[in-house]
């Protein structure tokens, strides 16, 4: 392993700023249509001296990381606001070590505090998901090296410890060394549980000039990858799938889908139904062999407790909401479980790692039998998204689920001086028009190099931090 620098992280600051979406976004037990998007910016002093900045951000959904109907929205955001704050104090508190050594220090102290304020572990490691971001740039700009150099060179100190024995013998330096970040990427669009399908579908028209139905998404953006929503009635799903069948089926050439069951159902027979019934549809034909994994069909008390051999034989069966834990994906390979996704919200220490097991179980199996897939959570045009991006980029992911885009109106509510700021810093990722700076899609990929050069995790751009909202102490 290349020597990691070791740092203090002496200041973590914490913003938000309220994002409204354009069309309402149904996934799973929920309507999204508002949400706060959390910002973090941290100082960090090498041993030399030397100090630097970084920075990170992250939407704050309502009804992903705790699903208790008891709790409405704003106890959700307050949730993840928590975890933050638990977070900041024991990183400030943390004293001298890598940007790896920091998560590894806090992993188990992060889910035991935040487990004392009835935060589940989804929920806690919000917190350090952020942070280990902000730090890790800080780090990038302090040795003036972009994102995949450092992680390649593993100068943020990653390495085998008591938290992952599974990995023991692994050669980690030999498999960062390996990685290659891409110059594009496919974006797979997310077709929700409420979005039109056709014109002739019932809805509240935005009329911004955007695409609002999924016809006008594959004319406008050329997809050909998608994320398709189902609800865990099996009826109704096969239904609404026929009728996304109606329009994925004309396209030239033809495309590739997964399926999110955003766990709807008890059990997996109840998934495994929908799988048959789908097969069973003449109309559903394509679409079926299109999909190349089913995503956390089985609601999280009940996923690692059952074997899901019996539905992953016919198409893999992925962790989602389930990967709570940097253990979650060898206890989910045991229940039958072959892939699991990487979110940044999750953490981006556990994306590589889990990446690094999947390397690890295929060079075992002989095979590309375990997969890792790049999801989603309404991530926003920005610091997010490229760091989103720039991590599955190097991970070796070659498409990736993107709905922030589609369900907010790209950086419309931002001031003009940033919004120029992310354009004239990556001109390849973003575009103007209908009125502001947003993602651009062209022929269904998105252009990243940019992402990968100049120093920091991503982004040569910053947001306007005065514009933010402090979050305050609880």
């Amino acid at each position: 392993m290349s020597s990691a620098p070791t740092f203090s992280v002496e200041a973590v600051e914490l913003f938000e700023r309220p994002v409204k979406l354009r069309m309402p976004f149904r996934f799973g037990v929920v309507t999204l249509t508002a949400a706060p998007q959390a910002f973090v910016r941290a100082r960090i002093r090498l041993d030399d001296g030397r100090q630097a900045q970084g920075m990170a951000a992250e939407l704050m959904a309502p009804k992903w990381f705790d699903k208790n109907p008891g709790l409405n929205n704003d106890d959700n955001f307050e949730q993840l606001r928590n975890a933050l704050r638990i977070a900041r104090g024991l990183y400030t508190d943390g004293g001298i070590d890598s940007a790896f050594g920091h998560f590894v220090r806090h992993y188990q102290a992060q889910i035991g505090r935040a487990a004392q304020q009835g935060l589940n572990s989804l929920v806690a490691n919000y917190g350090p998901a952020l942070i280990d971001r902000a730090v890790l740039d800080a780090l990038c700009r302090a040795l003036q090296l972009p994102f995949h150099e450092v992680i390649r060179r593993n100068l943020a100190g990653i390495q085998v410890t008591p938290l992952t024995p599974d990995l023991r013998g692994f050669d980690l330096d030999a498999f960062l060394a390996g990685l290659r970040p891409a110059e594009a990427i496919a974006a797979r669009h997310t077709v929700g549980l409420v979005d039109p399908i056709t014109a002739s579908d019932a809805h509240d028209a935005v009329n911004d000039g955007l695409p609002e139905t999924l016809e006008e998404v594959v004319s406008t953006y050329g997809h050909r990858w998608f994320k398709l929503k189902v609800a865990g009635n099996v009826d109704a799903d096969v239904a609404r799938l026929l009728r996304i069948a109606s329009v994925l089926d004309r396209i030239d050439g033809g495309y590739r889908s997964t399926l999110d069951g955003n766990e709807q159902y008890d059990s997996i027979d109840g998934a495994l139904q929908l799988w048959q019934r789908m097969r069973a549809e003449p109309g559903l034909r394509r679409l079926c062999d299109s999909v190349i994994f089913i995503e956390q069909p089985i609601k999280r008390a009940a996923a690692l407790a059952q074997d899901v051999g019996a539905l992953s034989s016919q198409k893999p069966v992925i962790l989602d909401e389930s990967d709570d834990s940097l253990d979650a994906f060898v206890q989910g390979k045991a229940r039958g479980y072959l892939g699991v996704s990487s979110k940044t919200c999750k953490g981006l220490y556990k994306s590589i790692l889990n990446r690094a097991r999947c390397a690890k179980w295929n060079a075992e199996a002989g095979t590309e039998r375990y997969i890792m897939s790049a999801e989603d959570l309404t991530i926003q045009a920005g610091l997010a998204l490229q760091q989103d991006l720039a991590l599955v980029s190097l991970l070796g992911i070659t498409h990736i689920e993107r709905n922030g885009h589609h369900y907010v109106n790209g950086m419309a509510a931002l001031g003009a001086g940033e919004q120029q700021a992310f354009l004239d810093a990556h001109p390849d990722l973003y575009e103007r028009s209908h009125g502001a700076v947003r993602l651009g899609i062209r022929g269904g990929q998105l252009a990243i190099g940019s992402l990968h050069r100049g120093a920091g995790f991503a982004s040569g751009a910053a947001p306007d931090w005065p514009s933010l909202q402090p979050i305050a102490d609880a």
